[in-house]
């Protein structure tokens, strides 16, 4: 008997299947969970089909108080959630402890918008009024790279705008979510929050259930496209977080050494398995060298090794499949340019790769066009700012991207160029709940945080009076 639970209409249960639990840093088994069926997942369904009447009703003060309260809940088990995270995940410690706080922070954040309704008109013609309507079951479903905090950015919005939610962690992290629904089962109401696992099974008849009615989803894009086909017979609603290839653009002027230091961690934080990781940098030809030499130097010094390790700054890659595609991403850089740094998958235990630097590498190589996630960064050399937005812009991916220099008035008017939801100007990955994040093109669908992403798990109704 596992002593974790799928949570189901209020109820800790055993799930008809199992599932083990690879740790990354090891390549073994470390838990065993609970895995629903399809009979199950039918369950699940149906308790937040009959938990959504009242949950919509409840007062939308007392919906914040839920998830301060989740907030409070995730913060007393903050050391524990944190060790789930770096077994299941492979991310080091320290970087285990953020993922806690940004999810207590993204919970509290949340727990302060509101969505009121908003008078048109009002007249002795009539009386309009928008309002936002819940949506009723809403199906959550999450990628391994932050199980915990993605978790929440879907369990939050979706309960608070009033909707009852099934969450379908990834099958390589569903620890931290079943942790997560124990919290959960004491907090909300029977049936508003549910959380099951599979063995990637069941994600094809939660998005076609007839009872769902919008689908939240974050992952790759060939899978979101999946998603949003099966969503299409019933015309659910679906918002899309998809994958990333974020080119850093750094010009002449920067600071090389601070500079270099800022693009590697935007590059390589959780073992660059981040969908707005820097993907690709664009360096100016004046500084290219130095540029290479300090990120080969950051690259060369990183401590690479179990996240549980004190001192360590960059984990294993997250599961056996992503391994594999990271080292044939590997095999192209050598190919197609020259690696400077790190550039093997490491003799031990577990899925360690090196952070590899390639330099003398353009557009148009597997490494540069496609999204490596894993710890690999392209530098290409640049002398015409034009030409480097036209290769940025021809990309497939629209998520984020950031301009570097010490001028910022001519870094924002590039900015303003490039094809992104995301752009930032001397920083990288600088999100946050109050910041909407939305992506072009095969990046995505619609809009995650604030009240943007709040507003995508209502209805918008118009009541119109006349006088």
């Amino acid at each position: 008997m596992s002593d974790y639970k799928l949570l189901i209409g209020g109820q800790l249960v055993e799930g008809d299947g199992t599932l083990e639990v690879i740790n990354p840093a090891l390549g073994e088994a470390f838990v065993t969970v609970p895995r629903a069926s399809a009979a199950q997942a039918d369950e699940a369904i149906k308790a937040a089909k009959a938990a959504y009447p009242g949950w919509a009703e409840t007062p939308f003060a007392q919906r914040q108080a839920k998830l301060i309260e989740l907030a409070d809940a995730i913060a007393a088990d903050g050391d524990n959630l944190a060790r789930l995270l770096v077994q299941e995940q492979g991310k080091p410690f320290a970087e285990a402890q953020g993922e806690v706080a940004w999810t207590e922070g993204y919970l509290r954040h949340y727990a302060t918008l509101e969505l009121p309704d908003r008078v048109i008109q009002d007249d002795e013609q009539a009386h309009i009024v928008v309002k936002h309507r819940p949506l009723g079951v809403v199906v959550g479903i999450i990628a391994w790279n932050f199980p915990l905090l993605v978790a929440c950015w879907k369990i939050g919005p979706a309960v608070l705008a009033g909707n009852s939610i099934i969450l379908k962690p990834a099958p390589t992290t569903p620890v931290t979510a079943l942790a997560l629904g124990a919290l959960c089962r004491d907090i909300f109401p029977a049936g508003v929050v549910n959380i099951i696992t599979d063995d990637n099974d069941l994600g094809p008849h939660l998005t076609a259930h007839p009872d769902v009615a919008k689908i939240g989803f974050t992952g790759s894009t060939a899978t979101g496209k999946r998603i949003a086909a099966s969503s299409a017979d019933t015309l659910k609603r679906v918002t899309l977080e998809l994958g990333g290839n974020d080119p850093a653009i750094v010009l002449e002027d920067v600071d090389v050494r601070e500079t270099a230091l800022a693009i590697f961690n935007g590059a390589f934080l959780n073992c660059g398995q981040v969908c707005l990781a820097v993907k690709r940098a664009y360096v100016h030809e004046s500084i290219y060298e130095a540029m290479c030499d300090e990120l080969a130097r950051l690259a060369q010094e990183a401590v690479v090794d179990d996240g549980l390790k004190q001192g360590t700054n960059i984990g294993p890659i997250q599961n056996r499949a992503q391994f594999e595609k990271v080292k044939g991403f590997l095999e192209a850089a050598r190919r197609d340019g020259k690696i400077i740094a790190g550039g093997e998958a490491m003799e031990r235990a577990g899925y360690f790769i090196q952070p590899t630097i390639v330099r003398d590498i353009s557009d148009g190589h597997t490494i540069v066009d496609e999204e490596q996630f894993g710890p690999i960064l392209p530098v290409i050399a640049f002398s015409d700012v034009d030409d480097v937005v036209r290769c940025v812009n021809s990309s497939e991916y629209g998520l984020g991207g950031s301009i570097w220099s010490k001028d910022v008035e001519r870094a924002a008017a590039i900015a303003e160029r490039i094809e992104s939801g995301q752009m930032w100007v001397n920083q990288h990955i600088a999100i946050g709940p109050h910041i909407p994040m939305a992506g072009f093109k095969n990046s995505g669908l619609g809009v995650e945080q604030s009240v943007e992403g709040l507003a995508e798990y209502t209805q918008l109704q118009v009541i119109n009076i006349k006088r």
